[in-house]
């Protein structure tokens, strides 16, 4: 028995799928549309609206430094701001206490 199969030892047939298999080929233009699109990306321009251009802000850093130190100060204002009120709060109830001690509370 042969080792050999008659249709993929044929040379005729080997060449005639090779030739038949169809070659892609690029657009014309294709590299320098591509260079143009990335450049287009690159390029600085304007953002499409307010909130890209507050991410574009912020995302910078130096002005990420700059508002991670405000956010922090409003913060500790905020906590500060929170405590003196509680702080009153408790106040007015102790003096109340001591001035009405039978009161319901």
């Amino acid at each position: 028995m042969s080792d050999k199969h008659p249709l993929t030892d044929d040379p005729e047939l080997s060449g005639l799928l090779r030739r038949s298999r169809p070659v892609a080929g690029l657009p014309p233009r294709f590299q320098a549309d591509v260079w143009r699109r990335i450049e287009a990306a690159e390029a600085p321009g304007r953002p499409d609206g307010w909130l890209d251009w507050l991410a574009n802000l912020v995302l910078r850093p130096r002005w990420a430094g700059g508002l991670a130190a405000g956010l922090l100060l409003a913060g500790v204002f905020a906590g500060t701001w929170q405590g003196r009120q509680v702080a009153r709060q408790e106040a007015q109830m102790n003096y109340l206490a001591a001035v009405v001690p039978s009161a319901d509370r």
